[in-house]
């Protein structure tokens, strides 16, 4: 595996090493051994799975103290524009982001620690995303920003989103008072 850090502290992008033949494909998705090796540390308690379709966008979502969640997230088949947003009040980067491409076909998986809102827009039909967890979900602590918030200036990829009902009543980030 190969770790690729980033200038906002925490967050590491994973590309395994992938051995493919006539008949596929081979990689290891997790070893802790190697995670602990790179720094990224968490019991990991829950695994989640999403399908969505080309256009559509998931989050800007996050757990609050208590029940906060580090996640390790792919996409197992199609491609994603996954986008996380540092929401650590005392941090130098506070409301910087984050954007990383996840494919399927270059098995690349994104670290997110927690203190960011996670999301996500799926950028091909039928995209599976998948995400582990270092905590399990729990609704009473859950929180996020509003996915296009002018001040975020996150750039999705995608004409006429598709977003819940949920999502699109998030507070901004000049709205938002962080628990992190």
């Amino acid at each position: 595996m190969e770790f690729k850090y980033f200038d906002i502290q925490g967050v590491v992008e994973i590309l395994p090493r992938v051995f493919g033949d006539a008949r596929g494909a081979f990689f290891e998705s997790f070893s802790a051994q190697k995670m602990t090796e790179a720094g990224i540390i968490g019991e990991w308690v829950q695994d989640n799975q999403s399908r969505s379709d080309r256009g559509v966008v998931r989050g800007l979502h996050f757990q609050k103290p208590p029940f906060t969640q580090a996640k390790l997230v792919r996409v197992a088949q199609g491609c994603a524009l996954d986008v996380i947003v540092d929401i650590r009040k005392d941090s130098p980067t506070y409301g910087q982001h984050i954007m990383v491409e996840l494919d399927s076909e270059r098995y690349n998986m994104l670290y997110v620690p927690p203190g960011f809102a996670h999301g996500f827009t799926a950028l091909e039909d039928n995209t599976l995303f998948l995400y582990k967890c270092t905590n399990y979900y729990a609704p009473q602590s859950e929180g996020g920003l509003l996915w296009n918030d002018p001040a975020l200036a996150i750039q999705w990829g995608v004409e006429n989103a598709t977003v819940s009902a949920k999502d699109q009543v998030l507070p901004t980030l000049a709205e938002f008072e962080s628990p992190f």
